[in-house]
């Protein structure tokens, strides 16, 4: 099993009215303390324990800060104003260490419960198969399970309602080259119509009401990207459990010290 690189996409800063400023106080989201560490932190010593984790980059801060620190090859990249654009940057700096690499690992700063058994999961499986991207996915019974009340947001699939997963797979050449479509379709992920000029109204009819199939999905995405892609039943609510409002911090806090007693 090959290794790959982490890009940890850690940019964004909440603002006066952003459900999570009074606790950040104009601080990067991803410093914001829980259960004794930044929550960047968290994602670090995960990664830092996982077996087929080379290298690790995170972007959206500009340099280093005394209170994180990883076992891996770690280094900064500021924010370049974008999750797509940080993914990217987050490339080109892998491809500067080693031009032969062939995938990257996307994580998300705000998912801190996650772990290095969670990680080499998501590293193993989505390798098990030759695909551009690889996109996980969590069953609502699976995070409903681990993280009660979590109150996330769910999307109906004929295999039945899923919430999507922050930790993703890409292969080098396509964050090189992103197609044109993309941009569109994460510009417009908020706008249906936009949304039905690049990925057809036939289709969106069908994945809005529920008849679209995990496979059928991908498919068609992957069609009209001009890529290849495959989503991944992610067995592990952690992956997707992201902190966006106070609640879902008290919820994770208290997960998070459960675990450090």
């Amino acid at each position: 099993m090959p290794l790959v690189d982490a890009i940890v996409t850690a940019g964004g800063t909440p603002k006066p009215g952003d459900p999570l400023y009074p606790l950040t106080q104009g601080q990067p989201k991803a410093l914001l303390d829980i259960a004794g560490k930044p929550m960047l932190q968290w994602i670090l010593d995960a990664l830092s324990g996982a077996a087929t984790i080379r290298r690790v980059v995170v972007v959206g801060l500009a340099e280093a800060h005394p209170q994180l620190e990883c076992r891996k090859t770690l280094a900064f990249v500021p924010d370049h104003g974008s999750m797509l654009a940080n993914i990217v940057a987050g490339t080109q700096w892998v491809l500067g260490q080693d031009a032969s690499a062939a995938r990257v690992l996307a994580v998300s700063s705000d998912i801190p419960t996650i772990t290095s058994a969670i990680v080499d999961w998501n590293v193993e499986t989505s390798l098990q198969t030759d695909h551009d991207a690889y996109y996980s996915v969590i069953r609502q019974a699976d995070m409903e399970r681990r993280f009660p009340g979590s109150k996330r947001s769910y999307f109906r699939l004929k295999e039945g309602p899923f919430t999507a997963g922050d930790m993703n797979m890409f292969a080098t050449r396509v964050v090189q080259h992103i197609p044109p479509q993309m941009q569109v379709l994460i510009e417009a992920r908020k706008n249906v119509f936009k949304q039905a000029g690049v990925i057809g109204y036939g289709f969106l009819l069908r994945f809005a009401l529920g008849q679209a199939s995990l496979e059928l999905t991908a498919q068609t995405v992957g069609e009209r990207l001009g890529l290849t892609g495959r989503a991944l039943i992610c067995p592990h609510a952690e992956a997707g459990m992201d902190v966006d409002k106070p609640a879902q911090y008290e919820l994770v806090k208290r997960d998070l010290e459960t675990r450090r007693r």
